[in-house]
């Protein structure tokens, strides 16, 4: 960029009159015009007052500057805010950070086809008489579904919860070689906002849903459990028949006074009561 100049326009006599005395109207004087240029400074940019965050702080490409440029010696791998972009955009941790109605149908999704596939049949040839008992069949398909959902957000929630502390602390352990030789790094002022700041309003929401998302889906599974030990306990009570009165008798299998008249020759010696 050209320096700029400025141009001044001023007025010399050509002869200088005496000290303390001043012409006289008759006497007239000559002026000289004189062009004088002066260059204008550059003006200073005020773009570099603001400090700038790395690139590689956003994103791993080739271009990125290496960490000790940027003061900082974690491994880009092993930076909070490179598994938090890592975190976001891997299967099935991405779910927990999308729309909450793309959400909840992908968990309904992958525990209907749980129940469906493995659940059901596994209860049907587990089962005595599977046609004569279809609640249960389907209490306990809907309680493998359940479980197995809610180990998928336990695992989402473990995840996410890693990710966010290691963003709001303000210490970084990480590994240079990867032979155990743990390091810690201090972060910056600058860093530490940022990375916090990503925590704060990033990763504290997703832990939130995943935290009620948990609450719901272990009262069903308990209500499911539940209401499965009460319809075992109702059909064992159905099926056990009464015990016959003036002997011992156990439930389709035995009875004293029918052994009698059927085998007399097992009860010799024994006193027969009258009737």
């Amino acid at each position: 960029m050209a320096v700029g100049s400025s141009f001044f326009l001023s007025l010399k006599p050509l002869s200088s009159p005496a000290l303390f005395s001043f012409p006289s109207s008759s006497t007239p004087t000559t002026y000289q015009l004189t062009l004088t240029t002066h260059p204008i400074p550059k003006p200073h940019s005020h773009t570099s007052s603001f400090p700038k965050i790395p690139l590689s702080s956003f994103k791993n490409n080739n271009n990125t500057p290496s960490p000790s440029e940027t003061g900082c010696p974690v491994p880009l791998d092993q930076q909070p805010i490179n598994e938090y972009h890592s975190l976001s955009t891997s299967f099935p941790f991405s779910w927990a950070s999308g729309d909450v109605v793309e959400f909840c149908s992908r968990l309904f999704a992958t525990g209907a086809c749980f129940s469906l596939f493995v659940g059901l049949p596994v209860s049907w040839f587990g089962s005595v008489g599977p046609k004569s008992e279809p609640i249960r069949l389907l209490l306990a398909a809907a309680s493998s579904g359940l479980f197995i959902v809610i180990l998928a957000v336990v695992r989402m929630y473990l995840g996410w919860a890693y990710v966010g502390n290691r963003l709001l602390s303000a210490t970084v352990e990480y590994e240079e070689t990867g032979w155990y030789d743990g390091q810690i790094w201090v972060k910056t002022a600058q860093v530490l906002a940022r990375d916090r700041l990503l925590g704060s309003f990033s990763v504290k929401p997703v832990l939130s849903r995943l935290k009620t998302s948990l609450v719901v889906l272990g009262t069903s599974l308990f209500v499911c459990i539940v209401l499965l030990v009460n319809s075992e306990t109702t059909q064992k009570q159905a099926y056990t028949p009464r015990e016959e009165p003036g002997g011992r008798a156990v439930p389709g299998v035995y009875n004293d006074e029918s052994a009698r008249n059927f085998e007399p020759d097992a009860f010799c010696g024994e006193s027969v009561a009258p009737p």
